[in-house]
């Protein structure tokens, strides 16, 4: 087991949870409005949807990671939905903005808010079909299906390190956070959804043609 490998499914869930997307909008203004908790309870519900989509697909589709033609799928799908997505970040950089709710609700708003917001996205099972189950095919190829649930689990501490994180920059930092330091963040995570999405789609296309 490579520290390094660990190390960069931590980096693909960060990279999968930044874009600023609407949940990422709500978090910031909760966070920006009524500080820390609220920031981070809607990142929580989130969370627990996208747990949830992940366990689906896990359990769909374990049993299938040694069949050679659902891996090629899976790659080229997955990349294609990761250069989708880095594409989307970088382009529609300039509706990015803070917004500020007067309003102040409570945890449990919150968390539900996040929660649903997920678990409703018509696009939200696409995206973690496509991606996880990528990422499922290069492990079961790479290392077998031993590992699956590890690097499953370092993804989703990737989005629990995201979620930290958002919720700190609205209460420590947000003197620094403005419209201009959110296009950064997005930009910077799409360029990166971009770069696994090559990376991925180029995997599944050596792996198409050795299969010819």
């Amino acid at each position: 087991m490579s520290i390094s490998i660990i190390i960069s499914y931590i980096f693909l869930g960060i990279s999968l949870a930044a874009p600023i997307g609407p949940v990422n909008s709500v978090r910031l203004d909760k966070g920006i409005k009524n500080g820390f908790w609220h920031a981070w309870i809607v990142g929580a519900g989130s969370m627990i949807a996208d747990g949830l989509f992940m366990l689906f697909v896990y359990l769909g589709m374990v049993q299938f990671m040694d069949i050679p033609v659902v891996q090629i799928f899976l790659w080229l799908f997955g990349g294609f939905i990761l250069i989708y997505s880095g594409f989307e970040s970088i382009i529609g950089v300039n509706k990015v903005a803070l917004t500020y709710s007067r309003k102040k609700e409570s945890l449990t708003k919150c968390f539900f808010t996040g929660f649903i917001m997920s678990i409703t996205s018509p696009l939200s099972i696409l995206f973690w079909l496509g991606i996880y189950g990528s990422v499922l095919a290069k492990t079961a190829q790479m290392n077998g299906t031993g590992q699956l649930l590890l690097y499953s689990c370092m993804i989703f501490v990737g989005l629990t390190i995201w979620d930290v994180f958002v919720a700190s920059l609205t209460t420590f930092f947000r003197k620094y956070l403005n419209d201009t330091s959110l296009k950064i963040i997005s930009i910077i995570s799409g360029v990166s959804l971009l770069g696994f999405g090559f990376y991925f789609g180029y995997q599944g296309i050596i792996a198409l043609i050795n299969g010819l």
